[in-house]
């Protein structure tokens, strides 16, 4: 019976604590689009995205060229010149791949862009929410936009507008 009470005590005490708890959403796209800063160095990034690709496109190109050339060549060449040939075109696609990945894989020249660009910007606004949390009161604050889970919530817990202020730029 004592166990029982307690269990009763305890389930009760959590659902008073969690109707205490307050919430807000945030919609990180909204602010993000909201942000000068941020904008720029997304067309920084798309403009140096689209020079790199170009460059990779070249000596895909040139790849493509050198192939055509050897496969109507390869009639009139010697063994020796058909492994040279056929090494030249292996070398510039090898290039080609090397220089994409350089450019866009993982550890790639794009992404560390990125994270120099926008780091500052992300961190300026992770302290505004949080600054905003602070002074309402809130336990947690998430992103409307990245949450699929999110079927409606109500605008008044919105703090996006609040969060932009902020930072300096007002809607």
């Amino acid at each position: 019976m004592k166990k029982l009470i307690m269990i009763l005590v305890i389930a009760a005490a959590g659902v008073v604590s969690a109707a205490a708890q307050k919430f807000a959403l945030v919609d990180m796209e909204y602010i993000m689009k909201n942000i000068p800063a941020y904008e720029m160095a997304n067309e920084q990034l798309r403009q140096l995205s689209d020079r790199w690709q170009r460059e990779i496109e070249t000596l895909n190109n040139e790849a493509s060229t050198l192939y055509q050339k050897y496969m109507q060549d390869k009639i009139f060449l010697s063994d020796e010149q058909k492994t040279a040939r056929e090494q030249q075109v292996v070398a510039k696609e090898k290039e080609a791949t090397e220089l994409r990945y350089k450019y866009f894989g993982p550890e790639g020249e794009l992404n560390k862009k990125r994270q120099s660009l926008l780091k500052p910007v992300q961190d300026d606004i992770y302290n505004a929410i949080k600054k905003v949390a602070d002074e309402r009161g809130y336990q947690m604050i998430m992103d409307r936009a990245s949450s699929s889970d999110i079927i409606f919530a109500s605008p008044r817990i919105d703090v996006s507008n609040e969060v932009l202020a902020k930072l300096g730029y007002s809607n």
